[in-house]
């Protein structure tokens, strides 16, 4: 008979993040796995004992359903760096402790870099001490920057909310340019990858102009360079639009986000919290050249906009889920779940397994070459990459106008077993 899966999310959540949950619950079950449980907070919340069966919370397909299109991290997530082994054994014995308490047979986490590293040295453990779990990492990030995977779940659901908010954008900046110039600065999350904010491009269509400038933070970012540009598009037409990625730097190498606000607040993993890049760009375009500007900072609804999720990206985040089991029963373990691209015309991909030690700590930018020469601007390449993943809708279950999602009721939750 086989022991039971342990899945849990980690890391900032996805529109799909909770599909990929879905695909592993429902293959582990028609595999023949005795429970799914499911980590509150992930790797920090389970050391604490924080775990729920998830057959008590997803009874039926509708459920199932539900829970693909439910936002955020179902179970709970959380930004943990778990300590190298030499540093801290005692947490690995306490980890490895609860996974022989509940007779765990496969640890699957969903998330990105950070995520992928947590898979990595869990395996390190196991081959250390001859555990018997498998560890399998299902990909996870709206930045698309996981090394080895043509691409992330997450990321087209994402890219079609800019493409679509970058379109609307422009279409309210045009309702007030008579005898007016203003600026409209948008902002995009990615941290050191421009695959979201080049997505801002795909708005760029026959009722639409698209942005005039886009800004990743592959090339290296010219502050005044910026300024002059804008002023010599003001002199042609009465409305700018312009996308940055929250983490463009200076040639020197200073994030434009640290002008605004000199903050050094890092998180675990020692990431600068990145916010403020449009506001500041827009304060040096109205000082320099008076005209009025707005700043737009899309901030968590890029990723929480399930309303919006691309059909595509759901399918592949829930076939993912059901890989990562897949693989693990197979025998697979120290491994994540990649997407390989198959064809763009008619788009099809496949799953396939890579080594997370290839993959952990490592960050996939786009090629400069997908970025035209001035680096203002994405290239035809980069939105034939990305245009596929957006295709397709997944209608929400609407209740009294509203979409309905799946919710975790813990308010009477028998906790005596679970905390410890």
């Amino acid at each position: 008979m086989k022991g039971n899966v342990l899945v849990g999310q980690s890391g900032g959540p996805t529109a799909v993040i909770n599909s990929s949950l879905a695909g592993v619950f429902k293959t582990a079950m028609e595999r023949g796995f005795s429970k799914v449980y499911g980590m509150r907070y992930g790797i920090q919340g389970f050391m604490d004992g924080q775990y729920v069966d998830l057959s008590d919370h997803i009874k039926n397909e509708l459920d199932l359903e539900l829970l693909k299109r439910t936002p955020s991290a179902f179970l709970g997530t959380c930004r943990y760096k778990l300590p190298e082994i030499h540093e801290d054994k005692a947490v690995y014995e306490r980890i490895f402790q609860l996974l022989d308490e509940l007779d765990i047979e496969v640890f699957i986490y969903i998330g990105g870099n950070d995520s992928m590293d947590t898979i990595r040295k869990l395996f390190d453990y196991s081959l250390l001490t001859g555990a018997k779990q498998k560890f399998v990492g299902c990909p996870k990030t709206i930045d698309n920057d996981l090394a080895i995977t043509d691409h992330t779940p997450g990321f087209g659901s994402a890219a079609k909310y800019i493409a679509t908010s970058t379109k609307e954008i422009i279409c309210d900046a045009l309702g007030f340019n008579y005898k007016k110039k203003n600026v409209n600065i948008v902002e995009i999350m990615g941290r050191n990858a421009g695959w979201l904010t080049g997505s801002a491009a795909l708005s760029r269509s026959e009722d639409c102009d698209g942005p005039d400038l886009i800004y990743l933070p592959e090339v290296p970012f010219d502050i005044q360079g910026f300024v002059a540009k804008v002023k010599d598009l003001l002199e042609k037409k009465d409305v700018v639009v312009a996308v940055v990625s929250e983490g463009i730097k200076t040639a020197e190498g200073k994030y434009v986000c640290e002008y605004a606000s000199d903050s050094t607040t890092k998180d675990a993993f020692g990431h600068i919290q990145m916010t403020g890049t449009a506001a500041y760009l827009a304060s040096v375009v109205k000082n320099e050249l008076g005209c009025k500007t707005r700043a737009v900072e899309l901030s968590t609804l890029q990723r929480a906009a399930a309303h919006l999720a691309s059909k595509i990206d759901v399918d592949e985040a829930f076939n993912v889920g059901g890989a990562t089991v897949k693989a693990a029963d197979e025998g697979s373990s120290g491994v994540m779940v990649v997407i390989d691209r198959v064809s763009d015309d008619p788009y099809q991909s496949a799953t396939g397994v890579y080594d997370v030690h290839r993959i952990a700590n490592d960050e996939k930018v786009v090629p400069r070459k997908w970025i035209n020469k001035d680096g203002n601007y994405v290239t035809e390449e980069f939105l034939d990459y990305v245009r596929p993943l957006i295709q397709g809708q997944y209608t929400p279950m609407m209740v009294e106008g509203l979409p309905r999602h799946l919710t975790m009721n813990l308010k009477n939750y028998d906790w005596k077993v679970q905390k410890r």
